[in-house]
């Protein structure tokens, strides 16, 4: 087999019919596997005004997580078994009148959830990233070497600088140069807790390292994270997600499109990127994928790795169809890694 490949299996949930729960949609899914071996989904709920609920797992509650007049929510899940801990890690979006953040909770069981609060993060060359919305984090399920070598807890996400969102930056031409604040997948790193420590206080997230950012034309205007990092023959494999601009001749406005691609980084140092996908793997084709809340948009959020069929190189990928409802492909990891992927530096030019 040649290159990194996604084959539609179907759409797997939509809303129910009469549920207030689901009106707006059921999508974004996270995916993990219990104590008792079955995969289990945590689908995002999408209620009137897109106040959104994590099936299975979450109500929004706590004040970061609500805003005036019953809006807020608990946005995107992705879930990660962190070995060092011995517990499931759930990162998702709390959207409470601050803007989007990244908040944690943590399980033993998948079905019992304590929250851990708002991830926290320290500054970056003069930016407090306390203050910049953020979204699409999610936990390497070991530890990792930190900059200085050291092995500690990382995660991926994704800061919102002002400015820097598709709709504005579609506004720019093509050939603007990439800098610092266009949205782009960044790696931060976090001490891990001492054993027999309860992950109850997770450290400051520092050592933060703009990972990626758009280099392909399929992903101009950003990137962000997609699946939980899992470990393959090659390396670290993630699936993300890319914006470009459809252009419909005789209509206004921007158009957005949201594919998927294929990162894969190093395993020993996961900072450096191994293979990047010149091209989608997936790009919204299906009715339900080109039709629905938000048009035009495949979002990738669960994987789970498929070792139960005897089959090591294969990972299902879960994903968002047109943020309203959920679709899954199936992966199969390619023998070597392909020539000719996309492997630029962050600090490549378009």
């Amino acid at each position: 087999m040649i290159g990194f490949k996604l084959q539609r299996l179907g759409m797997i949930m939509e809303p129910e019919p009469g549920n207030p729960q689901e009106v707006e949609g059921v999508l974004n899914p996270a995916a993990a596997r219990g104590p008792d071996g079955k995969l289990y989904l945590f689908p995002r709920l999408v209620a009137k005004g897109n106040y959104s609920r994590i099936g299975i797992a979450l109500e929004p509650e706590a004040d970061y997580e609500l805003q005036p007049g019953g809006k807020g929510g608990c946005e995107d899940p992705r879930i990660t078994f962190v070995e060092p801990l011995r517990r499931y890690l759930m990162t998702y979006t709390a959207f409470s009148v601050r803007g989007p953040r990244i908040a944690l909770a943590v399980s033993e069981d998948l079905f019992h959830w304590q929250r851990l609060g708002l991830a926290s993060f320290g500054p970056y060359q003069g930016i407090e990233f306390a203050d910049v919305d953020d979204k699409d984090a999610s936990l390497f399920p070991v530890a990792i070497p930190n900059p200085s070598g050291h092995p500690e807890l990382a995660i991926l996400h994704r800061p919102l600088f002002p400015g820097t969102r598709p709709e504005e930056a579609a506004r720019h031409p093509a050939s603007r140069e990439l800098d610092l604040e266009r949205e782009s997948i960044w790696i931060s790193y976090c001490p891990t807790p001492l054993d027999g420590r309860e992950p109850y206080c997770l450290g400051k997230l520092a050592s933060h390292h703009r990972l990626a950012t758009p280099v392909s034309p399929w992903e101009r205007l950003k990137i962000g994270g997609g699946t939980p990092p899992i470990l393959t023959r090659h390396g670290w494999l993630i699936v993300y997600h890319g914006v470009s601009e459809i252009v419909k001749p005789g209509n206004a406005g921007h158009h957005l499109c949201y594919s998927a691609g294929v990162m894969v980084l190093s395993k020993e140092h996961p900072r450096v990127i191994r293979y990047r996908s010149a091209d989608p793997v997936l790009i919204p084709s299906l009715p339900q994928e080109r039709d629905g809340t938000v048009a035009n948009v495949v979002f990738p959020t669960g994987i789970d790795w498929r070792d139960d069929l005897g089959s090591p190189d294969r990972f299902d990928v879960y994903y968002g169809m047109a943020d309203s409802r959920i679709g899954v492909a199936r992966l199969d990891v390619p023998d070597f890694v392909p020539t000719g992927g996309v492997a630029d530096p962050p600090e490549a030019k378009v």
